[in-house]
């Protein structure tokens, strides 16, 4: 049998040798506490106007200047961050970052921030403005030989990024560009329409499963209901260290405004539960909906009574009458 001489997609060592190999290189660093290390592909996300890009903004400042925010640890040293601001126009920026225009916020050098040239057009050698976006990217970050990017947001970089297959071309070509310049990486997503009465999941970011596949860690922002203003943090997902705030642990934070500098601003911990909004259900048939979605979902009926208020012999009834 002829042997096929194309080169391999695998690379096989000994697990022992990967082990060493591994051991030879530095131990990743917190960027934001637990939420994002070093050397991660992270993403942010949350429902519209809940503050994902005045926090991603307040971690590129963080990492920049070398000093911690949100009561988190910044294990990492002060370094170049490039911020590519696919939401705001430079105006919009300013007047977050000023005194009603005058008096500016001054962040540190290292915080460099990016937006779209809108004059420029796409050269021929590109089939697509996706891939001219994707290529301009790695060279915006090599330009600067910085190892921190962060992307505002996700949406720009892919029309249709709830498709599989769009989205998991672009989460290709990020986890290729970390890999092969050892970058830790920051995307801020979207959520779909949600039930707020329920705790954030995975199954809340937009196109969730393919997004969600190929990222190392990932953390949202949730609205709290009980707390006007209130915002709280919560890990979705993580690898290299253990649920730390999760349903029962979120961190609680209010958007406030320091003269000429919006930021998140820690409150307190706090459970998940106590800022969800508590679902009133008064027609019978919404409620039986309700019921049965729920039971799907693999709810328990106590756990089903609990969250609509209602009592478990009420869930079981509706239950046996669907059943029958």
């Amino acid at each position: 049998m002829e042997q096929n001489t194309a080169p391999s997609l695998f690379q096989i060592k000994p697990a022992n040798e990967w082990l060493e190999e591994a051991n030879k290189r530095p131990i990743p660093k917190m960027l934001f506490g637990e939420f994002w290390f070093e050397s991660e592909l992270c993403i942010l996300f949350a429902d519209t106007n809940l503050g994902k890009s005045i926090l991603a903004v307040q971690i590129a400042n963080s990492i920049s200047s070398g000093y911690p925010t949100c009561g988190l640890q910044l294990e990492a040293e002060q370094q170049p961050v490039i911020y590519l601001d696919f939401e705001l126009s430079d105006k919009q920026f300013e007047c977050r970052y000023s005194e009603n225009y005058k008096n500016h916020f001054n962040f540190n050098p290292n915080f460099f921030r990016a937006e779209i040239e809108t004059a420029t057009k796409i050269p021929s050698t590109f089939e697509s403005f996706e891939a001219y976006l994707c290529e301009s990217i790695k060279n915006t970050v090599l330009s600067r030989s910085a190892k921190v990017l962060i992307i505002d947001n996700i949406s720009y970089l892919k029309n249709g990024t709830e498709k599989a297959s769009e989205a998991t071309t672009l989460m290709i070509f990020l986890n290729e560009l970390k890999k092969a310049h050892n970058l830790s990486i920051l995307v801020l997503a979207h959520t779909p329409k949600r039930d707020y009465s329920k705790p954030l999941s995975k199954n809340d970011l937009s196109g969730s499963k393919s997004l969600m596949n190929f990222c190392d860690s990932s953390f949202a922002i949730g609205q709290s209901f009980n707390a006007t203003g209130v915002r709280y943090l919560k890990q979705i997902k993580q690898r290299v260290v253990e649920e730390i705030y999760g349903t029962e642990n979120v961190i609680t934070c209010s958007i406030v405004k320091d003269v000429n500098y919006l930021h998140f601003k820690f409150n307190d911990y706090d459970n998940e539960l106590n800022h969800l909004k508590v679902s009133s259900i008064n027609d019978t048939d919404t409620r039986n909906e309700e019921i049965l979605s729920l039971k799907k979902e693999g709810h328990t009926n106590v756990a089903i009574a609990e969250m609509l208020k209602v009592s478990e012999g009420t869930v079981r009834n509706v239950l046996k009458k669907q059943n029958s």
